[in-house]
């Protein structure tokens, strides 16, 4: 017929943009709630408000998208020959960058409820763009290391707290703000640190070195000094390596190459070399691990709020998606099969924040009872946040059809981006080795473990068996290191099933006991078992612009 268009736009959901990412995750709202004194909370919200409206919005939207359609780019030399060893990034990554650190997630130590807002924020941000939260997280999680010197301390902590961001390569002492990175991996080594050969020479300057060595894995190399692991006279030592020195010459920081990586591409991840170059000690000789220990266990935790991040956001795409999209009648929200799967990835996402929020409130708490729940809760809960995430976002991906594996749907990026946080700071064998080693020489840590996941009990009776199964597990200890991943994985699930069943709404924590903690469960996300209230499960995880 004459006049007919065939381009006609027709069932497809809107954009999920123009939203309170915060206000909108009730899950994240409530935790925040829980944690946080009624003298602050007000601000907290309001803080966490403004930062989700932005996170929500178009225009950052865009940047996040141009951060990774244009990634770093490294500049070895310049147009005379000169050695600058430089990385170029597209203007969208500094303003992402310049946004997390205004809005405060690198200064969580000194504040009232900083951890809890922190948390909150980085779990927000993460939506945005991953990967310029990787400098936010170092940057945070540099200060329990660098007071391990308190003269150090004092000059670089505020700094690291400022809300101002300085991207030009000068002085540290003549910029308003400054990020830190992080180098500790070599190539024959890995994990196993120990295995580090960089040579740390000490000059005569009390607690200066000059380092010659290699790392393999250093992520922002941009930013302002790292902290690295180095082989001095008396063994294995922190440092901190300045990118520019205090006279305004450049530190020999030589940049081999960028890795070319899976996801995570706005973010530059760099090999580089060490050569005379000079570093300030940080702690005792032969003690660099024990010095270095509180940032590691400060990005692990960011790594499971990373990934309740992404996990979060890929759920929030997914119901949105179905909310709005016809199929086969009707709506695909209201379809059984749809309903179950969309239920079932709500109960990881609800099941992740609220995990991730506790650890951050127990930082807060800072008593010697929350250190030793947080000595084997944050690599347990490293383990298996950060493990559920690639399943998730594959699943929210298939939610959307083909749809979902087009790239301006934003999920091939989620996807991309899903498996990164359990591979840094030490993949899923090392965070359950470490899990081992808290529960064999600190008592402390499972009793404070066990305080927390036996103020739930008696409310249900599957997390209760579960509970059981763990001390049955615990109880026997030949070949425990074969199944060190099975302990990790059942601490971290009956700490969850303790948090929802205390907090959540009945709905969320019936689903989840049933099928986490009760075995009624597939293989497959969608497999929840009958006779549960899936739409309320539903429903309190959609986002609502």
């Amino acid at each position: 017929m004459a006049g007919t268009s065939t381009h006609t736009v027709a069932n497809q959901p809107p954009p999920l943009v123009g939203y309170d990412v915060f206000t909108a995750d009730r899950a994240l709202v409530e935790a925040v709630e829980r944690y946080t004194g009624p003298d602050l909370l007000d601000e907290v919200r309001d803080e966490l408000s403004a930062l989700g409206r932005a996170a929500g919005s178009a225009q950052l939207q865009e940047w996040a998208v141009q951060a990774n359609e244009h990634p770093p780019r490294l500049r070895t030399h310049d147009r005379y020959g000169h050695r600058i060893d430089e990385v170029d990034f597209h203007p969208a990554w500094h303003r992402l960058l310049g946004k997390g650190v205004s809005a405060g997630l690198t200064g969580a130590w000194s504040r009232p409820a900083g951890h809890v807002r922190r948390a909150a924020g980085f779990l927000v941000w993460t939506q945005v763009e991953a990967g310029n939260c990787c400098p936010l997280s170092m940057t945070h999680a540099a200060v329990p290391a660098l007071r391990g010197d308190p003269e150090l301390a004092a000059e670089w902590e505020p700094r690291l707290a400022s809300t101002v961001y300085d991207r030009e390569l000068r002085p540290a002492g003549r910029k308003p703000g400054a990020v830190f990175g992080m180098g500790m991996t070599e190539k024959q080594g890995g994990s196993d640190v120990r295995a580090n050969t960089t040579a740390a020479h000490p000059l005569t300057e009390a607690g200066t070195y000059v380092l010659t060595g290699h790392k393999w894995f250093c992520s922002a190399p941009m930013s302002d000094a790292f902290l690295v692991l180095a082989r001095a006279p008396g063994g294995l030592t922190c440092f901190m390596v300045p990118r520019v020195l205090a006279d305004g010459t450049r530190n020999v920081f030589r940049i081999q190459r960028l890795k070319d990586k899976l996801g995570n591409r706005s973010n530059a991840s760099a090999e580089v070399e060490f050569d005379g170059t000079w570093a300030r000690r940080v702690g005792e000789e032969g003690r660099g691990v024990r010095t270095i220990i509180g940032m590691v266990a400060a990005t692990r935790l960011d790594c499971a709020l990373g990934s309740a991040g992404l996990m979060r956001q890929a759920v929030a795409q997914a119901i949105h998606h179905s909310a709005h999209r016809e199929a086969f009648g009707g709506k695909l929200i209201d379809k059984p099969l749809m309903r179950n799967v969309l239920a079932d990835l709500a109960l990881e996402s609800e099941a992740a924040t609220a995990l991730a929020l506790r650890l951050a409130a127990a930082y807060d708490d800072g008593g010697e009872r929350e250190r030793a729940f947080l000595r084997l809760a944050v690599p347990a809960a490293k383990f298996w946040i950060t493990k559920r995430c690639a399943p998730v976002a594959v699943e929210a991906a298939e939610c959307l059809g083909g749809n979902g594996y087009v790239e301006e749907s934003g999920l091939p990026r989620l996807v991309r981006e899903s498996p990164l946080n359990s591979v840094w700071e030490g993949a899923g064998n090392v965070q359950a080795l470490d899990v081992l080693r808290a529960l064999q020489r600190e008592p402390a840590a499972l009793d404070a473990c066990l305080t927390e996941i036996g103020r739930a009990h008696g409310a249900d009776h599957r997390l209760d068996r579960a509970v059981k199964d763990l001390f049955t597990e615990l109880a026997d200890l030949e070949g425990i290191e074969g199944r060190a991943r099975r302990v990790a994985e059942r601490l971290a699930l009956v700490l969850q099933g303790s948090l929802l069943v205390r907090h959540a709404p009945p709905e969320v924590a019936d689903a989840f006991c049933a099928a986490r903690l009760g075995g009624d469960h597939g293989a497959s996300f969608g497999t929840l078992p009958t006779g549960l209230d899936l739409a309320s499960v539903v429903e309190r995880a959609r986002p609502v612009p």
